[in-house]
């Protein structure tokens, strides 16, 4: 299932950081998804296998991302560079969900996933627009009607990552002991951090 077109939110806080896009994923994408998909210093900490192979990633985006609820490809010069995506829980009455991204290991530290992750959650400011800075788009609250919550759950020993989601502007809530299951069957705890409806400027 193709998903449906969206605005593109672009941002660049400064002349060496690069612009970061957001936009659906396509078959089309599969070698450029295979850079993390496939590089296991990424995926360590994802619950998804590694794609050795590029009819892997063909199948993967065929059969887990084009009929994903919101996954998009985050893009630098309109090629993507990474993932990341919003999953409401079953259980939540869609008030609540979680979030999930990945980034190709010659991007990290750019700021690249945090600016990503920023256009999900907040609306551009008039003074944002009139410098065209950042186009005005609807965040992942408007796009899920009736979503007030959204959580990410991070490896206790995954610090980049709670990095990221601290500089997007997410809370830390807490330890959850022996929460995540590793890939190796060890399991381990996990700090969870959690952005709300409200906390948006």
């Amino acid at each position: 299932m193709d998903q449906p077109e969206v605005d593109v939110p672009q941002v660049r806080e400064d002349d060496a950081r690069p612009v970061v896009t957001l936009r659906p994923f396509g078959l089309e994408d599969a070698d450029d998804f295979m850079a993390w998909a496939s590089d296991d210093r990424v995926m360590r900490f994802l619950k998804r296998p590694l794609c050795a192979t590029r009819e892997q990633a063909v199948e993967q985006i065929r059969d887990t991302v084009l009929g994903h609820p919101w996954f998009r490809a985050i893009c630098v010069a309109g090629r993507p560079v990474g993932q990341v995506s919003v999953w409401p829980y079953a259980d939540g009455g869609g008030h609540r969900a979680n979030l999930g991204y990945a980034l190709a290991h010659d991007r990290w530290g750019r700021g690249i996933a945090a600016a990503a992750i920023d256009m999900l959650t907040v609306v551009a400011s008039a003074r944002a627009r009139r410098t065209r800075r950042m186009q005005v788009v609807a965040s992942v609250f408007d796009e899920l009607p009736g979503l007030e919550r959204l959580e990410a759950v991070t490896d206790v020993e995954n610090a980049r990552s709670q990095r990221v989601l601290e500089k997007a502007g997410f809370r830390r809530e807490g330890v959850l002991r022996r929460y995540i299951l590793r890939r190796g069957g060890e399991t381990a705890d996990a700090i969870i951090y959690s952005f709300l409806a409200s906390d948006r400027p």
